[in-house]
């Protein structure tokens, strides 16, 4: 909520209000398997049904939406919603994790009669909701605040922006890729065998994520057809719980993640020899960028972002390239007491949204979800699977 008497939104529980998450139970005779399998494409809006809605108003936004909806005779989705000012996907991911959890020692504890009322978390599951421990020394609640406010023409409101070059179209078609480890290495000897990069003799920072980026950007960029030198931001996610003075503690519940991002040319991306170690050597120059204060330059941050937003969301040809999730993850290993899920999805329905996720199998690759139109995913196929070979 945001107060009338405040400089900045908080977030409140009213426990004598009956206040609490929104938690709705539905049911699908939609085919379980063809949603949660990886043939092929599949329709964004057969997801849409799927997913609960967060109330939002100009003065109140519901922080946590759940729906579980029951496919009969098939099995069964959990969907949880959250609103990412208050919760970021490592704090998503650590209540999925901790729900499963319960849920799983009650079962086992259940098949052997002994009493649930004991089960405690692990350590590692326990949030930390201590807000104090976040040192704000120069005050940038308030200066975000008051950008918002600047942008919203001095109205406060909570509404989210609707971006017209970004949003939803009918045609939209989701898809899941892999990169396994031995496609990650491919790519990593790939990059280190770049005849530009050895010769600037740098030291890259090729991590799973870093390649798998650097990777999936130059193939989404190729599919769309952007050509010449149309401006681009490849941007990187980044968790700041051990990089802020002093450092969060790995549990901290709540947002605590940033974006960086570097400007480049579309030519420079899609080029046939050096696009995918070019793409990798600027995310690897950002990522080693986090080493010195991760919250440097973020008044400039929100200022880019509001202007970005203001244009609509960039140009048509998608000019910020982005990821959602991580494979640091874990999502599969949250275990509900019937094993683990057979698919995790980040739903998006914007055209050239990417998602990460850690592989099932537990082989240490990459899945990755991508949400095109079927010209464009047909194309994206394409350049991913023969770009490998």
């Amino acid at each position: 909520m945001w107060p009338a008497d405040s400089a900045k939104p908080a977030i409140y529980y009213f426990p004598d209000q009956n206040d609490g998450v929104s938690f709705t139970v539905a049911e699908s005779d939609a085919d379980f398997s063809h949603l949660s399998g990886n043939n092929g494409n599949r329709e964004a809006v057969e997801f849409h049904h799927l997913t609960p809605q967060l109330s939002i108003t100009d003065d109140k936004a519901e922080v946590v939406a759940i729906q579980i909806t029951l496919f009969p005779k098939q099995g069964f989705c959990i969907s949880v919603l959250t609103h990412h000012a208050v919760i970021d996907g490592i704090s998503k991911t650590m209540f999925e994790r901790s729900w499963a959890y319960f849920c799983k020692q009650i079962i086992q504890m259940q098949q052997q009669n002994l009493n649930n009322s004991s089960i405690l978390l692990p350590t590692k599951l326990i949030p930390c909701f201590d807000r104090t421990l976040i040192k704000d020394r120069k005050g940038l609640d308030v200066v975000y605040a008051n950008h918002w406010l600047a942008f919203q023409s001095d109205k406060r409101s909570l509404k989210l922006v609707s971006m017209p070059a970004l949003k939803a179209h009918s045609s939209m078609v989701r898809r899941s890729f892999e990169l396994t480890r031995e496609d990650i290495k491919k790519l990593r000897d790939k990059v280190q065998g770049n005849e530009v990069l050895i010769r600037q003799a740098k030291e890259l920072h090729l991590s799973s994520y870093v390649l798998t980026c650097a990777y999936v950007y130059v193939c989404l960029i190729k599919a769309m057809g952007v050509e010449g030198d149309a401006p681009v931001m490849l941007r990187v996610g980044a968790n700041c719980r051990s990089r802020l003075d002093p450092p969060l503690p790995v549990n901290y519940f709540g947002n605590c993640v940033s974006g960086h991002g570097t400007p480049a040319k579309v030519s420079d991306v899609v080029d046939p020899e050096n696009g995918i170690a070019f793409v990798a050597d600027k995310l690897s120059d950002l990522v080693k960028g986090l080493k010195r204060e991760v919250i440097e330059g973020s008044e400039e941050k929100i200022l880019f972002v509001l202007k970005y937003v203001k244009e609509g969301g960039g140009q048509a040809s998608g000019r910020l390239l982005a990821v959602a999730g991580s494979n640091r993850f874990d999502v599969s290993e949250s275990d509900f007491g019937w094993g683990k899920p057979k698919r995790a999805e980040i739903i998006l329905d914007r055209v050239g949204s990417i998602y990460l996720v850690e592989s099932r199998n537990g082989s240490g690759g990459v899945e990755v979800g991508v949400v095109l139109e079927k010209p464009q995913m047909e194309a994206f196929s394409s350049l991913f699977v023969n770009g490998l070979n």
